[in-house]
C-alpha cells in the first residue's frame, strides 16, 4: 500500500475507532476507586458486592498532605 493512497488515512481512522470502541466496551464502569475522606484510604465500590466498602490497604498521598495542612 502506497503512503500517498487515499485508502491509508481511512484505514487508520477505522482502526483507531475500533480501538476506542473496544476500550469502551471492556472498561468496567461499575467498579470505582474512591478515597475515604476520614482515613484517606483507597477503597473500591462494586454494586455486585452490595453497599460495603472493600479497602485496598493503600493510602492517597494527596489526601494525607491535605489532612496535615488542615487545622
Amino acid at each position: 500500500m502506497d503512503l500517498t493512497s487515499r485508502k491509508l488515512p481511512l484505514m487508520i481512522i477505522v482502526i483507531l475507532i475500533v480501538i476506542l470502541v473496544v476500550q469502551y466496551v471492556v472498561d468496567v464502569p461499575d467498579q470505582r476507586m474512591l478515597i475515604d475522606l476520614e482515613t484517606c484510604e483507597v477503597y473500591t465500590h462494586d454494586p455486585a458486592f452490595g453497599d460495603q466498602k472493600m479497602y485496598t490497604g493503600e493510602f492517597d498521598a494527596k489526601c494525607l498532605e491535605l489532612k496535615e495542612l488542615a487545622p
